[in-house]
């Protein structure tokens, strides 16, 4: 039989975890003693050794909360990108972007180039790198946020739904241009107007700028959106042949 205080002092530890909030402790200190005893480690390691492993948790629950609200549709890396497919492609470029550094900066990524090559890849790629800084994202389509907003217009609370995306570092805007917006479009630009130097903004986009007015049908409109966007802007251009376009080709 066990020494009955061992079960009164892991009962007091338990109880303990509860009080505290450590899950991954109370579950892992167990191992971790046998751990230490079993290579001799210290006191102080062992305590290190609790306290990582509560310190991976709660990171480990933080990035999955993280992704949720981010709403990805898929979740893509950089690592599983093919940079040889876009030679022009600035990897070095987007491997500095991925440190989060220009979400804290306030600054947008704009992703230029036609359709197949890449651009939501990428974008979900940085999606995943901002969330691994420690940031939030949001991720939703330009027709999606469009239609959102025009529908909070209606419904007289167009206010709250732009302030709903200031909880969010970045919003990834994505396939700008390949569906006209009609009067979503002067909610867009609001959009864009809100987070100016307030947030970041990727954007996914088969159109070069000298034909965003065929998205937004409006000239001014159309200027006035681009000079905030550009602004403080990392463009990325996206020139090779489609990927699924090639795909289908080997396949005959």
């Amino acid at each position: 039989m066990g020494n009955p205080d061992t079960g009164i002092l892991e009962a007091s530890i338990e109880l303990a975890c509860e009080e505290l909030r450590l899950g991954a402790v109370k579950q892992a200190y167990r191992h971790l003693a046998e751990d230490a005893a079993e290579h001799h480690r210290s006191r102080e390691e062992y305590l290190l050794a609790c306290l990582t492993r509560e310190v991976e948790a709660r990171t480990e629950r933080r990035m999955k909360a993280l992704l949720r609200r981010a709403r990805f549709p898929s979740t893509k890396s950089l690592e599983s990108f093919d940079f040889k497919r876009l030679p022009e492609l600035p990897k070095t470029k987007i491997l500095e972007l991925a440190s989060g550094d220009f979400v804290r900066k306030k600054e947008n990524v704009i992703c230029l180039g036609q359709s197949g090559t890449g651009k939501s890849h990428i974008a979900l790629a940085l999606g995943l790198s901002v969330i691994a800084s420690g940031q939030t994202v949001r991720f939703t389509t330009a027709v999606n946020l469009a239609q959102e907003l025009l529908a909070a217009k209606d419904e007289h609370r167009l206010p709250k739904a732009l302030k709903s995306y200031e909880k969010f570092d970045l919003v990834i805007l994505d396939e700008l241009g390949y569906i006209g917006l009609g009067p979503g479009g002067p909610m867009l630009f609001q959009f864009f107007s809100e987070r100016y130097e307030r947030g970041s903004v990727l954007v996914t986009t088969n159109l070069e700028f000298s034909r965003w007015t065929e998205v937004f049908q409006d000239v001014s409109l159309t200027a006035a959106l681009l000079d905030r966007l550009t602004h403080h802007s990392h463009v990325l251009l996206f020139n090779g042949e489609s990927y699924r376009f090639s795909e289908r080709a080997k396949r005959g």
